[in-house]
This record gives C-alpha cells, sequence and structure tokens, in this order.
C-alpha cells in the first residue's frame, strides 16, 4: 500500500492539520516552486525548477510543472514532461533523462489530486501512459516497476576519516592512478570540451546515444555554483570526466566517463575519489552515485565504494495499453541497435546522437 505523507509532511511537521479542499493548477513562478522544493524533506535536485528550460529549449519537449494549493498555499508539487517520441510515442514522465523525480506533497489528499491531474494531462495529451519516478511507493496499488536501485555513501565528517573507511582495494586503485602521474582538476564551462570528448567517446563506445554539448553548457549556466565538472588527466590529455550537482546536503552525479583503453590506470577511481574528497571538504554529508541496473557493472562499481543501495518505484498511474513500458537497454529489440551503434565513427554519434537520446527517456 501507498505510504501516508504523515510521516515527512511539512504540515504535520510543523502541527497543522491539513483542512480545506485542494486544487491543482499550473499556474506557480519559480520563487513558489523552489520554496516549496527546498523545503520538502523527500526532494531532490532533480525538482529543481532550473531543469524546465533545459526540457523545453535543449531537449524539446513541453512541460508542465503542477502546484497543488490549499487555501492559497503550496502543498504539493509534480514536474511533468510530456514525452514525444518517433520510437516510444507519447508519455507524460516525472522526470524523464534523470535519475529521480515524481510528486512531492504534504499528505495524501495533495497527493492524490496531483496524481489525479497527471492523468488528466496524460489522456488530453493521447499519452500510452505516465511514469512517475518515485523513492518510496506513493500511488498503490497503481502499477509498479522496479528495475532501478538508488545507490548513496555517508560521507564521513573530515577527508582522513572518509579515506579509511574506503575499500582497501579501492584506495589501492586510487594510489595506482596517482603513481602513474594521473592528476584530478575541478572546475566549471572552462573544462566542458574535454568532458564532453570523454563523455561522447565512452557512450558511443557502450553503444548508447550521447547527449549534445549544449545540455551540459545549459546545465552549468542554469545551476550556476551549483554544478560543477571534474576531470583525471594524464598529462594535457583528459581519461576521465564528471559532472556533479549540489542540493542542501548532497552531491549527486548524474553524467561520468572514463576512457577504456586507459582503464589499467584507474582514471575512474582518482575521479570519484576526488569528487568524494570535494564533498566532505565542503561540508556535505551525503554522495549520491545515481540509480544503476541491480547486478550491472555500475552496480558493482558504485557499492565497491560503500554505496548503500535503495530501491526506486516507477510508478503509473495511468496505462493505456495496460502493460509497463520497458524503454531500456535490456530490451531485447534493442540488442542489434546498441551493437550497430558501438560501430558506428565518432563523427557520426556525435552528430546524430543528440536527436536520437532526446526520444529516449
Amino acid at each position: 500500500m501507498a505510504i501516508p505523507f504523515s510521516s515527512t509532511a511539512s504540515s504535520t511537521d510543523v502541527g497543522l492539520a491539513a483542512t480545506g479542499p485542494v486544487t491543482v493548477t499550473s499556474e506557480i513562478d519559480e520563487r513558489e516552486w523552489e520554496t516549496y522544493v527546498l523545503a520538502h524533506p523527500e526532494a531532490t535536485v532533480d525538482h529543481a525548477w532550473a531543469w524546465r528550460s533545459i526540457f523545453d529549449d535543449v531537449l524539446g519537449h513541453r512541460t508542465t510543472y503542477l502546484a497543488a494549493r490549499r487555501d492559497g498555499e503550496v502543498v504539493g508539487v509534480l514536474p511533468l514532461v510530456l514525452f514525444q517520441s518517433l520510437i516510444f510515442g507519447r508519455a507524460v514522465i516525472s522526470l524523464p533523462f534523470l535519475n529521480y523525480g515524481g510528486l512531492l506533497a504534504d499528505d495524501d489528499d495533495a497527493a492524490a489530486a496531483l496524481s489525479a491531474e497527471a492523468i488528466r494531462v496524460g489522456r488530453t495529451f493521447k499519452a500510452a501512459h505516465v511514469e512517475l519516478r518515485h523513492q518510496r511507493p506513493l500511488l498503490a496499488p497503481a502499477p509498479c516497476r522496479q528495475h532501478k536501485l538508488r545507490l548513496t555513501r555517508t560521507l564521513a565528517p573530515t577527508v582522513d576519516a572518509l579515506w579509511t573507511e574506503t575499500d582497501r582495494k579501492v584506495r589501492n586503485q586510487v594510489r595506482k592512478a596517482q603513481k602513474e602521474h594521473l592528476t584530478a582538476v575541478t572546475g566549471g564551462r572552462e573544462l566542458l570540451g574535454e568532458f564532453c570528448d570523454v563523455f561522447a567517446r565512452n557512450m558511443r563506445d557502450l553503444g548508447t546515444p550521447v547527449y549534445s554539448k549544449r545540455l551540459f553548457t545549459e546545465t552549468l549556466r542554469v545551476f550556476g555554483g551549483a554544478a560543477s565538472v571534474h576531470l583525471v588527466r594524464q598529462g594535457g590529455r583528459a581519461l576521465a570526466g564528471a559532472v556533479a550537482l549540489t542540493f542542501r546536503d548532497t552531491m549527486l552525479v548524474p553524467w561520468a566517463s572514463s576512457l577504456r583503453e586507459f582503464r589499467p590506470l584507474c582514471p575512474n577511481m582518482l575521479l570519484y575519489w576526488s569528487m568524494l574528497e570535494a564533498a566532505t571538504v565542503n561540508g556535505f554529508r551525503v554522495f549520491d552515485f545515481g540509480r544503476s541496473s541491480p547486478n550491472g557493472g555500475t552496480h558493482q562499481f558504485k557499492l565497491q565504494w560503500g554505496a548503500t543501495e535503495a530501491p526506486l518505484y516507477w510508478e503509473y498511474p495511468y496505462l493505456s495499453g495496460g502493460s509497463i513500458p520497458d524503454h531500456g537497454p535490456t530490451n531485447p529489440k534493442f540488442e542489434r541497435a546498441i551493437a550497430v551503434w558501438r560501430h558506428c565513427p565518432l563523427w557520426l554519434t556525435n552528430a546524430v546522437g543528440p536527436h536520437v537520446v532526446r526520444a529516449i527517456p
């Protein structure tokens, strides 16, 4: 069954009972949205208003950001992307491309009202389904898919303690990278070109279409000081890179890559150690590795860093076809496309990839 909101709702936290009817509207501005999101205990960086312009202007999908109100006050929000794809058809998703999303609410009435409006939006848009990506089940008995895990690590108060708590094998791999004269650097837009070169090549080798550089440029622009670029270099060449975002007490890594041919030098290990170190130095309490498929390579990589896993719940309050969609790379019908993509020249995947990836939620 759905877990009641009373344990985390902001209204009950201050001892106020929910009174009055709930209405849902798309009339909400950035200030109101951000105020609510920053105060809600279950909010993530993916709920930030800043993503809206990226969905609209960079990825080319329409958005509608919903607010539930009681007596004029915001008691819940739900960011929706009206996703239209030649490959997968139409869907309403919160949120595509990102790790998290879904609704935030003060109580069950607000959650039910937001879910009902999402269903109405989905039907009006003629979507095949409405997909809300949650960290706990909120909409039972709605169909739910649990095929992804969230992996996070609680950070030690000091870098020395963080190092001591890190697995010995991992520490040895970090030392190996340092002995090979690999160096880590942190910055902003000035490092973005090097990161994109590494990211594009690694995604091609994985058989995955790559995002445009504009997406990362806009992410750094709209998030400002909450976004950073991290590189590991050997001499003047970048071998690994990541983009990190911070929100409240958490540093999240939504995008990271390393060059396969240099893997014996362990640049990816130095990359993640440098980010964990930076998060600790800057007073963050949680390092979020993002989501992974169970038992996959990235899942095992994150576990070795001491990450704790938790299931994610992708809930479907509306399904026109009756079956939960599978748009992931494990779907057998995508195997051929992945194999072909891996053998395409880099110039071609860089040119075509941004147009393809915007159609994959």
